[in-house]
């Protein structure tokens, strides 16, 4: 006898969540997580400020980027919502009117947590790679770590190219932010 074939989870399975927790619908299987601790909520905002003030806002530096929090990304059939996400106003002039993003960020932050660090590295990284997210941060609150990844595109398939790892107080100058310099420092609790 054989098993009944499980259903595929759907947007409509967000809905019924708790509001404490975070649903994404990858490659048809629902995940969730419970909101950030703070150490991890006090690594997004930071880093949100450090990047906001001269990418989004244009203070004291270039401007031209939306960056955001947790935005939610339809991406084919999946639905993500990284940390925080950026697109270059040159290809998203202005946000859309729907709740979500179905245009490809040029950036995205995940912080990594115990009980996310498997999902954003295993199953997350690879389809950001496949879908053609440009560049990729992976900030680690426990380790105070940031990962800077580039995406590269010169084979068959597109994978992550590792620029740099930071630790502790670190400068941080990397793309696609490279333009400005706050220290890594600034990020942790």
């Amino acid at each position: 006898m054989s098993e009944p074939a499980k259903r595929q989870a759907t947007y409509d399975d967000l809905f019924d969540l708790p509001e404490n927790v975070v649903g994404e619908v990858i490659h048809g299987v629902l995940y969730t997580h419970p909101r950030p601790a703070p150490k991890h909520a006090r690594a997004y905002s930071a880093l949100g400020g450090n990047l906001g003030n001269p990418y989004d806002w244009g203070t004291e530096g270039p401007g031209g980027w939306w960056i955001l929090d947790e935005p939610e990304l339809h991406l084919g059939p999946n639905i993500l919502v990284p940390d925080l996400a950026g697109w270059r106003r040159e290809r998203m002039p202005t946000l859309p009117e729907t709740a979500w993003f179905e245009l490809v960020p040029d950036w995205v932050c995940e912080i990594l947590s115990p009980s996310t660090a498997r999902i954003d590295r295993a199953v997350k990284m690879p389809l950001y790679a496949r879908e053609g997210v440009n560049h990729l941060w992976l900030v680690d609150p426990d380790l105070k770590t940031l990962e800077v990844y580039e995406l590269d595109t010169a084979h068959d398939e597109p994978h992550w190219l590792l620029l740099a790892t930071l630790e502790g107080e670190a400068p941080v100058r990397q793309p696609p932010f490279d333009a400005i310099e706050f220290s890594l420092s600034s990020l942790w609790a």
